[in-house]
């Protein structure tokens, strides 16, 4: 059954991969996001709005039997009738008796991400009841035979050209491809369904304790029409809709369409308490509280802050897969980062299986969500879940639990790589092709070879002229910093030692952990980190000092994470968290590097790519810039600089090489684009995918790490 699943999803990939018309689409649509978002929030202070967001769905969280029930009865009061479904079976249940017992033909539904999760459509068809999409977007996927490919944007992924093509169908005459007139022919065909329909079903945005009220976020005129012409309104709104009061519901709408659109405000906000009169008939308000796995959520300790989520989809319109891709890959019923957690909880791991894999981890999601969710952690702790659930791999298993934990083996075994690599290189640090089932890695990047001598061999022949030390650091390598670019460490020393700082090699160090910890190998992971914890504090550095942002994530929060069930060892982590820092914040902060390196003189301009892990995991950024310019260099920003570079570690070797494969093109555009001839980063694994994109693509741009630029100049 997994292989026949992830064949069917390696498939759709491809088809999204084989549509660059598709992709095209939804980058214009992410620029575009991405300028309207940052003015629509211009005057405001984001930080300090998601963290009051944060707070609001924390303390229902928290409590929620008491708002459970505050709702229930302030709703009652009104003459609502409250049900609350235990899963999506029992709310369609429901739903459909009630029409049934009406007499109900013809129901119109305005947008409603919560009748997707339940496949409500199909249960009220089998039951002989037609539901009539009243979204534009939602009418169009309905026509399509299709399932929405974004939250709030369903047909974002379809062109003009086919919604005219359905539409003709559905009126049976020729509709021209022009947007206008099939907002027109929408509308014509959309008018009657409000008058002859028995039921309106909708969604809601939030839902209010306070007040037993919901409301309803649009930009269409059709929740109003459905929720208000038929003579009953049913509601199905999830538990975690529900907020305390009306000023909480108010902060959320405030944040909302900024985030979802980029909008300053929605077109509608519609705020229903209680059934609306219909002229002299009883009104009848129905709302349908959907649990369906949010109470096992809520009970994750690892999870339960996905429950913060106020649907605004925008951790989809920064995902660079979900550009590469769309949503009707990266997603199941909800999209992008937030619905690979939904999915989990209220479909079952197994569905979420591929949508865990094909997340590549730049938490470009985290920085933009506006219920504070650390997704990615998330995400790591169900790929974890997954590694318990189906395992890792024969391959990953023998590799992890065997040789990597085994630092000696591990190391030995690299050495022997530099040499049977001898026949592929030709003497040259480059693999420009590999040859049988391996080609593929190379086609389109070339790749580093191993060092012929990693870092570790030559520390002790690297000299440090420092006669009066002002620090004396650990440096944590890494295994790309040691045994594939090691010349990053000889730069390092040039550096610091020119600022006075002497330089640390712990011989016992060993990998960081992220590629067991990324693949589900939690138990290597947490051995790796007791590992280098006692390698790096051994010599009682004044700081740690990384050239890999990934390395310092993995120091600063994972090794914590890792062994927080351990008293002693997690004082040991947190004392080397404290300790660890980026290479360029601790020139910039410990050592006042930008005006100790004033006055440097380099005319060759250079653009910037931020890693990933630097800027949203580090919070690194500024300072890579201001050591490049006190350098004399002049930085010229790149379109999309901190948009990912598709390395990913194994992502782009055994997960997901095609949508890397794009990701990549997309960024050797943009350093194209930008016109100067130098590349600056601070990950050596964005610089393999870099440097390997640019020499494979014949484009004369240098990829360099900002280290080695800063060592250049001063040597």
């Amino acid at each position: 059954m997994n292989k026949a699943r992830n064949r069917h999803y390696k498939d759709r990939v491809d088809r999204a991969l084989a549509s660059p018309q598709l992709q095209d689409a939804l980058h214009k649509f992410g620029d575009a996001y991405a300028v309207s978002r940052a003015n629509a929030f211009a005057a405001y202070d984001f930080e300090a709005l998601r963290d009051g967001i944060a707070r609001i769905k924390d303390e229902v969280r928290d409590n929620h039997q008491r708002y459970l029930d505050e709702f229930t009865r302030n709703a009652a009061a009104t003459g609502a009738t409250v049900y609350l479904a235990s899963d999506a079976a029992a709310a369609n249940a429901y739903i459909v008796d009630l029409a049934h017992r009406r007499e109900v033909k013809l129901i119109v539904k305005s947008k409603s991400m919560a009748s997707e999760e339940t496949h409500l459509n199909k249960a009220l068809e089998k039951n002989g009841v037609h539901a009539l999409e009243t979204d534009l977007g939602e009418w169009i996927i309905q026509l399509a035979g299709q399932r929405p490919s974004h939250m709030v944007m369903p047909a974002i992924h379809m062109f003009k050209e086919e919604v005219a093509e359905l539409f003709s169908k559905e009126t049976g005459r020729a509709e021209p491809a022009e947007i206008e007139h099939l907002v027109k022919v929408a509308r014509e065909q959309l008018r009657q369904g409000y008058l002859a329909a028995d039921m309106g079903i909708s969604g809601a945005n939030i839902a209010i304790a306070e007040t037993g009220g919901l409301a309803l976020v649009t930009n269409e005129g059709n929740a109003r029409l459905a929720t208000t012409l038929p003579k009953i309104h049913v509601a199905l709104v999830g538990v975690d809709k529900i907020v305390p009061t009306l000023a909480d519901a108010v902060d959320i709408v405030r944040v909302l369409p900024k985030n979802a659109t980029g909008q300053a405000i929605t077109s509608y906000v519609s705020w229903i308490r209680g059934a609306v009169p219909c002229d002299d008939t009883d009104k009848e308000l129905h709302i349908v509280l959907l649990d369906n796995g949010r109470s096992q959520l809520a009970a994750s300790p690892s999870c339960r802050d996905a429950l913060r989520c106020i649907r605004c989809g925008a951790c989809a319109n920064v995902c660079p897969v979900y550009q590469t891709v769309g949503g009707h890959v990266f997603g199941h019923i909800y999209i992008g980062a937030i619905g690979i957690i939904l999915t989990a909880f209220f479909d079952g791991l197994d569905q979420a299986a591929e949508l865990v894999r094909a997340c590549i981890g730049c938490r470009a999601c985290v920085e933009v969500c506006p219920g504070k969710i650390d997704l990615e952690s998330i995400i790591l702790h169900l790929r974890e879940e997954m590694g318990d659930y189906e395992g890792i791999g024969t391959g990953k298993s023998l590799v992890f639990k065997n040789v990597l934990r085994n630092r000696k083996l591990f190391h030995s075994l690299l050495r022997t790589a530099s040499l049977l690599q001898k026949p592929l290189t030709r003497g040259e640090r480059t693999i420009r092709h590999l040859p049988l089932f391996f080609s593929s890695l190379t086609e389109w990047r070339t790749l580093p070879a191993v060092a012929d001598q990693p870092l570790r061999d030559l520390w002790s022949k690297l000299p440090q002229p420092v006669q009066q030390p002002r620090y004396r650091v650990a440096c944590f390598g890494g295994c790309l910093n040691d045994f594939v670019y090691p010349e990053l460490g000889e730069d390092l020393i040039t550096v610091l030692n020119r600022l006075d700082v002497t330089v640390d090699y712990p011989l016992d160090q060993n990998c960081c952990g992220i590629p067991a910890l990324y693949s589900g190998d939690r138990e290597t992971a947490t051995e790796l980190a007791r590992q280098n914890i006692t390698a790096l504090l051994a010599g009682n550095p004044d700081y740690v000092v990384t050239t890999c942002p990934t390395c310092t994530m993995s120091l600063q929060r994972d090794f914590g994470e890792l062994l927080s069930d351990d008293p002693a060892w997690r004082d040991k982590a947190a004392r080397l968290a404290e300790r660890t820092l980026d290479v360029s914040r601790f020139i910039v902060e410990k050592l006042d590097g930008v005006n100790r390196l004033k006055g440097l003189a380099d005319p060759t301009g250079v653009t910037y790519h931020d890693s990933c892990h630097l800027k949203r995991g580090a919070g690194v950024w500024r300072e890579p810039r201001a050591l490049l310019a006190a350098s004399g260099r002049e930085v010229t920003e790149m379109a999309h600089a901190d948009r990912c570079c598709g390395f990913g570690g194994s992502y782009s070797f055994t997960s997901h090489p095609n949508i890397a494969k794009r990701i990549l093109g997309d960024k050797v555009d943009d350093i194209k684009d930008s016109g100067v001839p130098c590349v600056a980063m601070d990950c050596p694994g964005c610089l393999m995918q870099i440097r390997g994109g640019l020499e494979k693509q014949g484009v004369p741009v240098r990829a360099a790490h900002t280290i080695e630029l800063l060592a250049e100049m001063l040597d």
